[in-house]
């Protein structure tokens, strides 16, 4: 299990999506992704953000892999 260690929610809220990094769009993506049908609108809004952002940058996988870095974007 991967723990998130970046910004929290509070702080994220009062930035742009742009100036988020890759890992906490990944976390909170899969952490809203998990409660959808319980959004209420302005979670469902913030989620479509997030996706949006990830869209955006070209989404979040990594072109490659090497020795150190698998091809998947982690977030702990």
């Amino acid at each position: 299990m991967n723990m998130y260690v970046g910004r929290d929610m509070t702080e994220l809220s009062m930035m742009s999506k742009q100036d988020w990094d890759d890992s906490e769009l990944a976390f909170f993506h899969h952490s809203l992704q998990q409660v959808v049908p319980y959004l209420n609108a302005e979670g469902q809004a913030l989620h479509r953000d997030i996706v949006e952002e990830i869209e955006r940058r070209g989404g979040l996988k990594r072109s490659e892999a090497d020795y150190t870095h698998g091809s998947k974007i982690k977030y702990d």
